[in-house]
């Protein structure tokens, strides 16, 4: 887990570090100044400040640029369809997209822990340099996952009117649409997920309205039957599996 922050750090500093600011053996975290009395002044440099202010980004990082979006969605709506309300609570379900996230990105992050983590701690490149290693395997995964016209929606409205390939999406503009994407396939995904309870709703419905108990909920009598067949399926195995399987396709 130490390394996973690590990783995130270092992409964080990717949003806050300019090229121009960048000193090569890395930043200088405090500046020393004589103050003319025989004393010293010390004070940060606007490189760290901007690297401690962009570390506020990186709850957003994790949620945005990560397979965190589609599977929290998908999971949220598993639940609805369940009509189980607040059976897994939100603590669980969090945690179940937490670490299906984790299992699913561990390629990219293995990718940029050997590109930018490692050499940067062995001091063989800069900070600089890392960020731009580290940025590398999240573009390509988001590229992987980012439908070409939400890409094409976003250059429109930037004004970027001409991109020769993938590869040189500005990140600026892959950021939102694989944000789109990802929420367009979480929804397709809940839809094919809700297909199978919503039936069993409407059987016990018709059934109901059949024998004239019409006063009686129609949930409570499709809810123990929606339950049996999610676990006689092996409903978890099945949308856990679907949801990682979903990155690789």
């Amino acid at each position: 887990m130490s390394k996973l922050l690590a990783i995130f750090a270092l992409l964080t500093v990717a949003f806050s570090v300019d090229t121009a600011l960048a000193q090569p053996p890395g930043l200088t975290a405090i500046t020393v100044q004589p103050n003319g009395q025989g004393g010293e002044t010390y004070s940060l440099t606007l490189q760290i400040l901007a690297v401690m202010t962009a570390l506020t980004l990186l709850p957003a990082a994790i949620l945005m640029m990560t397979s965190f979006t589609r599977i929290i969605i998908v999971l949220a709506i598993l639940r609805q369809a369940l009509g189980t309300t607040q059976t897994p609570s939100n603590q669980v379900l969090l945690g179940l997209a937490l670490f299906l996230t984790i299992f699913v990105m561990m390629p990219v992050f293995d990718q940029i822990n050997v590109q930018a983590l490692q050499p940067y701690l062995a001091e063989e490149i800069d900070a600089v340099q890392a960020t731009q290693a580290a940025v590398d395997p999240f573009k390509s995964f988001m590229l992987a996952q980012t439908r070409e016209d939400d890409v094409g929606l976003f250059a429109g409205i930037a004004g970027h009117e001409t991109i020769e390939s993938a590869e040189q999406t500005p990140f600026s503009l892959l950021l939102p649409a694989f944000v789109t994407s990802e929420l367009k396939t979480a929804f397709q995904i809940g839809f094919l997920v809700f297909i199978p309870f919503v039936i069993i709703d409407l059987v016990v419905a018709s059934v109901l309205m059949s024998m004239g108990m019409m006063m009686l909920s129609p949930m409570i009598i499709s809810l123990p039957f929606k339950i049996m067949l999610f676990v006689l399926v092996d409903g978890w195995s099945l949308i856990m599996g679907t949801l990682a399987a979903s990155f690789y396709t």
